[in-house]
Order: structure tokens, then sequence, then C-alpha cells
């Protein structure tokens, strides 16, 4: 709580009237940075403090500024003052990456809205890519988002009887809705705010309630970190069609992205395998024990190590089981799980079974779409 505040109607007297509270903690920023405004115990805040914490959190303000900084400055705020209903750490990340979506969605000019964004994904065996408009994306983000907040019981912005499908949704929103423009904005950032929202009044009650993809599902606290990936990759596709700085994801919500595709990898692997994709299962175990691994391996703050169980989604991967390594940097183990760039392009350092290689490779690119 704060027990002091400074003789701010003085102030207000002394620096114009007609001046608002934020012009009026500018100009005594201006003249006296140092001077405390906020006292509590032992701590206080300065003028300059003050100005430079409100200004990161402005809306309006331009990205040219660390990916980080908002964070910073919002742990900062909750280490003198926990939230009251806490975000869950599961969705942590597609608040950040939203929140940077939108700060981006703010910056740019209504010619920008029209900018031609390239969508890229890999898909039988080669990478492909779709044209679309900024509002065509975010016109697909609302509508993937939208089987989040159906398993919510919200509204889905497709209504009843929708198609599960990402694909499916996406071409049914853009058929609906015409040539979207920037009026897309408001409504993918309110039901953004609401999935926040509930999950964080839900919290532990709805982590593992299962978000159906049509052919595949995710527990909630997956699929909002899958979503959270979307939304950052679809952001860094706008960013390049109109020339803005987008950089990464903090480490620790990169790293909650890279984890869950590591999970997903033997289940993807398989699914190859059964189309006849990847190459036969070489020693299937018993469900839960050690099998033939490969021994993933992310560079960079964000990364970490990953044993991929290669014959069995059930069985155990481990290092003592590993008959290959794969070294990547995060970022572009992302740029493949992304579809951005193809196996054969993937900067990775490689030992050990070729084969066990390609096909997890392979199997990291066939997790994009559209």
């Amino acid at each position: 709580m704060v027990t002091t505040v400074n003789d701010a109607t003085a102030g207000a007297r002394a620096l114009g009237a007609s001046r608002t509270f934020w012009e009026l903690i500018e100009a005594r920023a201006a003249l006296t940075p140092d001077r405390p405004v906020l006292l509590q115990g032992d701590r206080s805040l300065t003028f300059g403090e003050l100005r430079e914490a409100v200004g990161l959190l402005h809306s309006d303000g331009a990205l040219d500024l660390d990916a980080t900084l908002r964070s910073r400055v919002v742990e900062g705020c909750l280490g003198r003052r926990p939230a009251r209903i806490p975000i869950p750490g599961w969705a942590a990340p597609y608040d950040a990456e939203t929140a940077r979506l939108d700060a981006l969605l703010r910056d740019i000019g209504d010619a920008d809205w029209d900018a031609q964004v390239r969508l890229r994904w890999f898909e039988k065996e080669r990478r492909t890519d779709r044209w679309t408009t900024v509002g065509g994306v975010i016109s697909h983000l609302t509508a993937v988002d939208g089987l989040l907040s159906a398993a919510l019981g919200l509204d889905d912005p497709l209504g009843g009887g929708a198609p599960l499908d990402p694909t499916e949704r996406t071409e049914a929103s853009w058929a609906a809705g015409g040539s979207p423009t920037r009026a897309v904005r408001e409504p993918w950032r309110a039901q953004s705010h609401e999935l926040i929202r509930t999950a964080s009044f839900a919290g532990r009650n709805v982590a593992e309630t299962s978000v159906s993809y049509g052919s595949f599902a995710l527990p909630l606290q997956d699929a909002l970190v899958d979503r959270a990936f979307e939304c950052w990759v679809h952001g860094w596709d706008i960013a390049e069609a109109v020339a803005y700085p987008y950089p990464a994801p903090s480490a620790a919500h990169l790293h909650l992205m890279i984890d869950l595709a590591a999970r997903m990898l033997p289940a993807a692997l398989a699914g190859r395998r059964r189309a006849g994709l990847a190459g036969p299962a070489r020693d299937l175990v018993v469900p839960g024990e050690p099998g033939r691994s490969l021994h993933l391996e992310i560079e960079g703050h964000a990364g970490g190590d990953w044993y991929i169980a290669l014959d069995s989604p059930a069985a155990l991967g481990t290092r003592e089981t590993a008959v290959a390594q794969v070294a990547l940097d995060a970022v572009e183990f992302c740029r493949l799980v992304a579809g951005h760039i193809s196996p054969a392009e993937a900067a990775a350092g490689q030992e050990g079974d070729r084969e066990a290689i390609s096909d997890v490779l392979f199997a990291a690119a066939s997790l994009s779409r559209l």
C-alpha cells in the first residue's frame, strides 16, 4: 500500500492546472527526477522511476525496446504487491505474446493492415506458404484461439457447429469476414483477455481441460503454450511484412514452447511412421520402459536437453539409450517447428544414427500448420 504521496496538488498548481496527471509526472520528472513520489516503509519510487515504469507499460508505446522490459516492469510491480489472482505459469507466455503482438498492431499505420504477409508451414514433405494481409493473420489467430474459448465454456467466435480443424476454421473465418481490416484487432484482443482471465480464476481446476484440434487434443495448459508460440510466430510474420523489429520471447517462455514441441515429437514421429514417412520401429519396449532415444540438445538461455523416444510414444527416452544427438539453437529449432525452415536447412550439429536424426527433424517440421 502507498503510505505517502508527495504534494502532487501543490505541484499541479506550480506546473499548470490544465495538465493531466501523466503530464504532471513527466514535467515533475524533468525538473526533479530523483525526488521521491511514493514511499512505503524503507522503499521509495522517484518521479524519474515512475515515468520510466508507466512509459514501458503504456499500451500505445513503440516496440523499439528490449522485449523483456514489459515483463521486468510487471515482475517488479508484482514483487511489491503480488496479484490477488495470479496468472498461472503455463498461461504467462500467452499473456506476454498477445500483449507484444497487440503493441505491434497498435503501432503500425492503417496502410500496413493491407500489407501482404507470408504464412509458412511444412506439408507433404515440403515447405509451403499462403499469402494474406495483417488483418487476415489476426482473423486466423482469433479463429484458432476460439477452440480454447469453447473448451472453457466461452463463446466461440465462429459460433456453434464450427469445425475443429485449425485450417478449416481459418478458411471459414476468411470466407465469412471478407477482407479483414484494423477492426479485427479489438475482438481478438478481447478474446485473449477473456481466455487469460478465465484461466487465471480457474487455475489448476482447468489446467487439464482437453482442447480438441480435430485430429489431436492438448490439455489447456499445453494449448495455451501452443497458442503463445503461434502468436509469436505470426507476430514475426507480420513484423517481416511491415519491416518492424520483433525479437524472440523471453528465455523462460521460449523454454516452455520448446519443451512442448519436444514432448509432442514422439507422437508426431509415430504418426509419420504409420503414414510410411519414417523408418520402422526397431526396438519396441513395454510402455514406460527405456527405449531407443535421440538426444535433442537446444542451445542458449532457453535451451536444455530432451531425450526423444524413437520407437513408441509410450517408451521412455533416456540418456543411456540415446543412439543419436542433434544440437540446435533455440530460435532455429522454433523456426523448424514453425515450418519457416526445412529439415535440410536446419543448421544442426548431428552425431549418430542418421535415419533417427532425419526422422526427428522431419517430425519437428511436421508439427507446423497454417
